[in-house]
């Protein structure tokens, strides 16, 4: 197993395995810049790229780390991103001196996690989500369809989707105001306007576009991966009554654009390859254009939440990646096929990763089956949907021997509206 010469706990979701990408300013300067995360430190890269320290020939002369965004670097592809992994794996190893010696160069590019501030990785062009876990389809199947089968027809041949509002993602810690919008009380004849009552999280990962494809030229599956330069952690808020009343004929609008909360390290597929495992069965077998080997990642994830009443968190679920059906590069692949481009940027999404059983899975929606089955807090509260001041933490890592690789945390915090519709927190914020 490689070392650095950084101490780095063993349930940290940053060791040299990792190497993750994001966007960080100094908070005594704001300047963004591009940074990895080494324990509990931030490592300026376009610091170390201005010293002359990536001089790889897919890196010479770009100055591509000194960005306000990762845009530049996902472009450039998979020669560069294994380039730079390789020259920080280096620079940072316990048996390289460059860094380890010299005390200088490691006070100007060394910075503790309390003196940054962490931004949006990418402009994120375009949002898409996906509805790829079987289990979750399944589940809302039965809870609105209980006459039904519990998945429509087409879910088995294609990874459904819909596309989201990119202006609305949020980085985590971004506090979450609960939407108004139209809705249907149970038993009305009409619509009233109101504060949704039954908001909710909902459990997923992320992936980022790195190389584009030109329009009209899809991207084959077996290449898909060469385009997803790597993943985060999503938390994509679901306002279920005005889900519920909108949502026919055409999906998901106003229930999901009012917030979307993204982790800000950026884990790479190059970091996450020795979690690769199996997938789950597909039958039937996919079309040809979906066809490719069925691998998913191994990535075991948590929701906590925490009213104002509780002292700490408290677990909820427990999910893990691998419980998804469809993979990222069928979604990728899928998404395509008509000559769609994808833009550096893009963030696709595989929506509520749910396990199968009723601890694994990953909404409120299913967790108190459509307000059935009360989630009772150790405070004695009850939750069925979040109430403001309610605290939801997301958290992923694929273990390994000794060490995590893991995504972090995506955090948000509810806050109300009053009656008049003017936006207030409860934190007196």
């Amino acid at each position: 197993m490689i070392h650095s010469f950084v101490e780095v706990a063993e349930v940290s979701h940053f060791p040299l395995q990792n190497l993750p990408w994001g966007v960080f300013s100094l908070r005594a300067d704001g300047r963004k810049r591009i940074g990895t995360r080494m324990g509990d430190w931030v490592v300026d890269v376009a610091g170390l790229q201005a010293r002359g320290l990536f001089d790889g020939p897919q890196l010479r002369g770009t100055a591509v780390f000194d960005q306000l965004t990762l845009n530049p670097f996902m472009a450039l592809g998979a020669p560069a991103w294994n380039e730079a992994r390789a020259t920080l794996q280096t620079l940072l190893a316990a048996d390289t001196p460059t860094l380890r010696d010299n005390a200088e160069l490691r006070a100007q590019v060394f910075h503790p996690l309390a003196d940054v501030t962490m931004h949006l990785p990418a402009v994120i062009g375009d949002y898409t989500d996906f509805y790829a876990s079987e289990y979750h389809a399944a589940n809302v199947g039965k809870m609105f369809r209980p006459d039904d089968a519990p998945l429509l027809p087409n879910w088995k041949q294609l990874p459904v989707g819909y596309h989201g509002r990119a202006s609305s993602i949020v980085l985590s810690g971004t506090e979450v105001v609960r939407p108004c919008g139209q809705i249907l009380p149970p038993g009305a004849a009409s619509p009233i306007f109101a504060a949704s009552t039954e908001l909710d999280f909902e459990l997923e990962m992320g992936f980022f576009i790195g190389p584009d494809n030109s329009l009209g030229q899809p991207i084959p599956v077996n290449r898909a991966e060469e385009h997803i330069f790597g993943l985060v952690l999503v938390n994509d808020w679901s306002a279920r009554d005005i889900q519920r009343w909108e949502y026919r004929p055409l999906g998901p609008f106003l229930a999901k654009n009012f917030a979307t909360s993204i982790s800000p390290w950026v884990v790479t597929l190059a970091a996450l390859r020795p979690f690769q495992t199996p997938g789950l069965t597909q039958d039937p077998n996919p079309l040809p254009y979906l066809q490719t080997a069925n691998t998913t990642l191994n990535i075991q994830l948590e929701v906590s939440l925490k009213s104002a009443q509780m002292d700490a968190p408290l677990v909820i679920s427990r999910s893990n990646m691998r419980h998804l059906y469809w993979n990222m590069a069928q979604m990728v692949a899928h998404h395509t096929i008509t000559g769609c481009n994808l833009r550096p940027g893009d963030l696709l999404a595989t929506g509520t990763i749910s396990g199968p059983t009723a601890d694994s899975y990953g909404s409120l929606l299913e967790l108190a089956w459509r307000g059935t089955r009360p989630l009772t807090l150790p405070t004695g509260e009850t939750r069925i949907f979040l109430q403001d001041g309610d605290e939801l933490t997301i958290t992923g890592w694929a273990q390994g021997d000794g060490y995590r690789v893991g995504l972090g945390e995506v955090y948000g915090r509810v806050a109300g509206q009053d009656t008049g519709g003017r936006m207030y927190s409860p934190f007196g914020k």
